[in-house]
This record gives C-alpha cells, sequence and structure tokens, in this order.
C-alpha cells in the first residue's frame, strides 16, 4: 500500500474532501495539521513551495489541492 500523507488547516473543506475520498477507497494516509504544528506548515512550504493546503503526498508525488485525477494516478485506481 502506498504511503500517504496530508497536509491540511483547519476548517478546510478541501482538506476534508481529499480526506473523504481516500476514506471512501479504503486508502490509508497520515493527517498533518499545519496549522497545529509549525514543523508541519514548514514541511508543507518545503513541498510545495507556498502554504496552502490540501497538500497530499503519495509515495514522493506531491499534489496540490483536491485533484482527483492526480490522486487517482498516483494510487493507481480507476
Amino acid at each position: 500500500m502506498a504511503k500517504v500523507i496530508v497536509y491540511t488547516k483547519n476548517d478546510c473543506p478541501w482538506c476534508v474532501k481529499v480526506e473523504d475520498f481516500l476514506k471512501q477507497h479504503n486508502i490509508p494516509f497520515e493527517e498533518r495539521n499545519a496549522q497545529a504544528n509549525p514543523e508541519f506548515a514548514k514541511e508543507v512550504v518545503a513541498k510545495s513551495g507556498g502554504a496552502a493546503v490540501p497538500v497530499t503526498e503519495i509515495e514522493g508525488t506531491i499534489i496540490l489541492g483536491f485533484n482527483v485525477k492526480k490522486i487517482r494516478e498516483a494510487l493507481n485506481i480507476r
């Protein structure tokens, strides 16, 4: 199974959409709240070049926003 990390912030509706999509497909993931943890906020900037979330990392592939097509491709989901 692919290692999946989702960087989020409080009250982010797009973050919830990413997490719901992963849950619907039974994909385990680690949530890292960048608003609650300054280290996670630094990781978001380092990985994406900005502070916007959601940022999803799937086996080293960085996906910005709620991009179903890219998430499906990274996870080989049809």
